[in-house]
C-alpha cells in the first residue's frame, strides 16, 4: 500500500499590522497542526489515534489530503468498507492528480482485500490513466486479473454443478411423478370389478282385467278342446286282446 502523503510545513507569518488573524485561518492553522500529529500517530503504528486526530483535523479544514490519510489509518484497521467510502471521496474532489491516482491505487488495494477483485482492477485501471509508470499500480492489477479470473472460472465451475443438480432434482422429481401416476392406475384397476354383473329384468307390467278376462276366456276354450278330444278318444278305444 502506498505510504500516506504528508502534508508540507505551512510557515505563517504575522503582519506588520498585528492584525489579529481570521477565524478561518485559525483554522486552517490548527487543523494543519493537527494533521502533523496524526501523520506521528501513522508512522508509529498507532493507527486508531491516528484516525481520530485526522477527524479533527478534517473538521476544522477538510481537505483532500487530510481525507487520504483518514481513509489509510482506517485501511490500516482492516475496515475496508469503510476505507473505500473515504477513497471514493477523494477520487471525486481532489484536484491533485498525484492525490486522485494514490486514491484510486488504495481504492483497488481495498476491494482486493475484500476479494471484489472485479472493482478492484477498474481502480488500478483508473490509477494508471492519471499515472501510467505507476510500477506498484501495475503490478497489483497484474495479480488482481490472475484472481479475477480464477474467480469466474470457479463461479462458472460452480454455475455448472448446480446446473447439473438441478438437472439430476428434475430427472428425480418426474421418474417419481412417473411412479405414483403408475401406482394410482394399477390401485384404480383393482378396485374396478373383474366382470360386469348383468342387470335384472324389469318386471313385466301387470295385466289390465280386461286383458285377464280375454285370457282366461282362451283357457277356458282350449280346456274345452282338450275335453272333447279326450271324450272321443275314449270311444274309439279298441277291444280287448286274447284271453289267455
Amino acid at each position: 500500500m502506498n505510504r500516506i502523503i504528508a502534508p508540507g510545513i505551512f510557515f505563517f507569518f504575522v503582519a506588520m499590522s498585528l492584525a489579529l488573524p481570521s477565524a478561518k485561518s485559525q483554522d486552517a492553522a490548527n487543523g494543519h497542526a493537527l494533521l502533523r500529529k496524526a501523520d506521528r500517530f501513522y508512522e508509529s503504528g498507532r493507527f486508531d489515534e491516528a484516525e481520530d486526530t485526522y477527524r479533527k483535523a478534517q473538521e476544522l479544514d477538510p481537505t483532500p489530503k487530510g481525507a487520504y490519510n483518514l481513509g489509510n489509518s482506517i485501511y490500516r484497521q482492516e475496515r475496508f468498507d469503510e476505507a473505500i467510502e473515504h477513497y471514493k471521496g477523494v477520487t471525486e474532489s481532489a484536484t491533485d492528480p498525484a492525490i486522485k491516482a494514490r486514491a484510486w491505487h488504495n481504492l483497488g488495494n481495498a476491494w482486493f482485500n475484500k476479494e471484489d477483485f472485479k472493482n478492484s482492477v477498474e481502480a488500478y485501471k483508473q490509477a494508471l490513466r492519471i499515472n501510467p509508470n505507476d510500477l506498484a499500480t501495475k503490478e497489483n492489477l497484474a495479480l488482481a486479473q490472475q484472481l479475477l479470473k480464477l474467480q469466474q472460472q470457479q463461479q462458472q465451475n460452480q454455475q455448472n454443478q448446480q446446473q447439473d443438480q438441478n438437472q439430476d432434482q428434475q430427472n428425480q422429481d418426474q421418474q417419481q411423478q412417473q411412479d405414483q401416476n403408475q401406482d394410482q392406475q394399477n390401485q384404480q384397476q383393482q378396485q374396478q370389478p373383474q366382470q360386469s354383473q348383468p342387470k335384472e329384468k324389469p318386471e313385466k307390467e301387470k295385466l289390465s282385467k280386461q286383458e285377464m278376462e280375454q285370457l282366461l276366456k282362451i283357457m277356458e276354450q282350449e280346456e274345452q278342446k282338450v275335453q272333447r278330444k279326450l271324450r272321443r278318444a275314449k270311444a274309439t278305444k279298441p277291444a280287448s286282446g286274447r284271453n289267455w
